[in-house]
């Protein structure tokens, strides 16, 4: 390959970052990608020199979801390829990332969408620009998300709405929602998430851990990661309906992108919007 699909550096003590770098393709989540990522955090969480890691997105986007262009095999985790197996091995990556003892921060900008809202939920803090979209428009024709996030950090009404329609938010939007923690000025996104991550990196990692694990605790003992995979299941199921089926041949043998505007086009929104050249999943 002519670049690295994610590039690792640090840009403060303590601050591991790491960038999805598939600008061309809006950071879409080939396996190449989702292989060079997960095995990036694992080994940030396993140095003690690391306290936070955060990830964002080369070029006008942080990512547009899983790439439906590529082979999609499983990635995070070994998993038989049995039916539902995709649902199942995507949601344990992002529990994977859960279950880390170091912090991850989203920086994210630009489409965040289906998959990419994934990733970003799986972090622990999400800091997003103003104008970001974020959005899960594959409800429209193909299923309900993997994670289905949208309840839990939401609200039922939120969500409902959110999964009823595919519609996008904008940052401001998404916090106000619960999705993100704050939204700045598209300007000020970078310097604002190095300052959050250099205060957090003043707290000793072990205590950070603990910190960290707290929260988590409290969300699973009111059942979230047994919601979330439960819903993983139901993901699964919208492959078999006829609608998806329809759809799913009609991406096939075709441009994607003439695949995705159809769907879009009676919205009048992503791709049909503004953005022709973003891809997502």
């Amino acid at each position: 390959m002519s670049e690295e699909v994610l590039v690792v550096d640090s840009p403060a003590e303590s601050v591991k970052r790491l960038t999805l770098n598939r600008p061309g393709k809006r950071n879409a989540l080939s396996d190449e990608l989702r292989l060079a990522l997960f095995e990036a955090l694992r080994k940030g969480d396993a140095d003690p020199d690391v306290s936070v890691m955060i990830i964002r997105g080369a070029g006008p986007a942080f990512c547009a979801g899983y790439d439906l262009s590529g082979s999609n095999h499983p990635v995070e985790r070994a998993t038989a390829p049995r039916d539902g197996w995709w649902s199942r091995h995507v949601v344990a990556g992002w529990f994977e990332m859960w279950d880390m003892t170091t912090p991850i921060i989203a920086q994210v900008h630009g489409w965040c969408l289906a998959g990419g809202t994934e990733l970003a939920a799986a972090c622990d803090l999400v800091y997003v620009s103003e104008d970001a979209q974020i959005g899960y428009p594959p409800v429209r024709l193909m299923s309900p998300p993997d994670l289905a996030w949208q309840p839990w950090l939401m609200g039922m009404r939120r969500a409902m709405e959110a999964l009823l329609t595919g519609d996008a938010m904008s940052g401001a939007e998404a916090v106000a929602a619960g999705f993100a923690n704050r939204a700045y000025p598209p300007e000020r996104l970078e310097e604002e998430v190095l300052a959050q991550a250099r205060r957090i990196a003043k707290v000793p990692g072990d205590l950070l851990a603990l910190n960290k694990r707290v929260v988590h605790r409290a969300m699973e003992a009111a059942g979230i990661r047994v919601g979330l995979r439960a819903t993983a299941e139901i993901q699964a199921l919208g492959f078999h309906q006829d609608s998806s089926r329809r759809y799913m041949a009609n991406l096939r043998g075709r441009p994607l992108r003439e695949s995705l505007n159809e769907r879009d086009a009676p919205f009048s929104d992503y791709r049909t919007a503004g953005d022709p050249d973003s891809q997502e999943g």
